[in-house]
């Protein structure tokens, strides 16, 4: 069963990473303007996650009719964990800022790649707060990634869009960089707080831990929406909308559904394996979803992206390599292992006897 739920949501993860970029673009190259509201796209679907955990609550509630006060907690959350899941939250926010930014400066090819880097990040991170164990395999990786988002930075200027100054382009390649660099911190302090929770750690919690997170993310965008007259702005811009009104709504209530798949598949693989996996399978995606950008958007390929989507996929099959290899040696250790303990034991029944 773990291993089935694991699969199911690092599809779902799959699925929120492709699919959320793409409409982020696609809201932008059509007229949207709006960064902040953008950011807030990306966890304002939160309330999605209440169906699943009403359903949880009346299933648990059922099952304890028989219990001595026949009572179902309503939240599983404690303090200590809501306080961690809010201070992610408000960094998730950031991110979310960060990644808007550049998504919107930058072709959804490059800024697909620019986002690879974040496994560098979360490799780094994850070894110093969950002591994360590498093999040459997973520092191969790592280092290929890194190499390719130095080539992918040699040439800028020829990947700018049409009627975007460098000075732009340049701040989206900073931009989504650094959402980058601080999305590799989340994931490991995600998994940190999983295992400094003191709580017995079930989905259902998983998922409330995933509404608190996305829940203060959408509030710091909500408070940078204030700021920027966002919400005064949102019918203007739906009027102005290249592709209509009605379809700038699905533009935008597509994109709140597509993140929260995202946001849900990331604490779950979390949950069920490790924050480096969860940024192993993010990077998967990242071939795909530059794919699509380039036949969707007729965006341009050059040369230099194609060298740095080599080098990503180089390392993606040498880090899964390394994991096969691990799982093998170590299957082939506990198997002499059990072998040696029977030997051992036949031998003393033998001289029992």
């Amino acid at each position: 069963m773990k291993t089935t739920f694991l699969i199911m949501n690092g599809v779902i993860l799959a699925v929120g990473n492709c699919g959320g970029p793409l409409i982020m673009r696609l809201y932008f190259i059509r007229g949207g303007e709006r960064i902040w509201f953008s950011s807030w796209l990306e966890t304002g679907g939160w309330p999605i996650i209440l169906i699943p955990l009403i359903a949880a609550y009346i299933r648990r509630r059922r099952s304890t009719t028989a219990a001595a006060d026949g009572a179902a907690k309503l939240i599983l959350m404690k303090p200590r964990l809501f306080s961690a899941a809010s201070v992610i939250g408000i960094l998730t926010g950031l991110d979310d800022y960060l990644y808007a930014k550049g998504v919107a400066k930058l072709p959804i090819s490059t800024a697909a790649l620019l986002a690879a880097t974040h496994l560098v990040f979360t490799a780094a991170f994850a070894f110093l707060l969950v002591k994360q164990k590498f093999t040459a395999y997973s520092v191969n990786a790592v280092v290929l990634l890194t190499v390719g988002t130095v080539v992918l930075g040699l040439h800028t200027s020829g990947d700018r869009p049409e009627g975007e100054s460098e000075k732009e382009y340049v701040v989206g390649f900073i931009m989504a960089l650094s959402a980058a660099a601080l999305y590799g911190l989340i994931l490991p302090v995600v998994e940190l707080m999983y295992k400094k929770a003191k709580q017995a750690l079930t989905y259902t919690l998983i998922m409330e831990i995933q509404l608190v997170i996305c829940f203060f993310a959408t509030l710091f965008c909500t408070v940078g929406m204030l700021i920027n007259n966002d919400f005064q702005a949102i019918s203007r811009e739906a009027k102005e909308y290249e592709l209509g009104e009605m379809k700038y709504y699905l533009v935008v209530i597509w994109s709140a559904i597509i993140w929260q798949l995202f946001f849900l598949g990331v604490v779950g693989v979390i949950f069920y394996s490790s924050s480096l996996l969860s940024g192993i399978i993010i990077t998967v995606t990242i071939p795909i979803t530059q794919i699509l950008g380039v036949f969707i958007y007729n965006e341009k390929f050059q040369a230099e992206k194609g060298i740095a989507l080599f080098l990503s996929l180089w390392g993606f099959i040498s880090y899964f390599f390394g994991e096969i290899t691990k799982n093998k040696n170590s299957n082939e250790n506990n198997d002499q292992i059990r072998t040696t303990t029977e030997t051992g034991r036949s031998s003393r029944q033998i001289i029992d006897s």
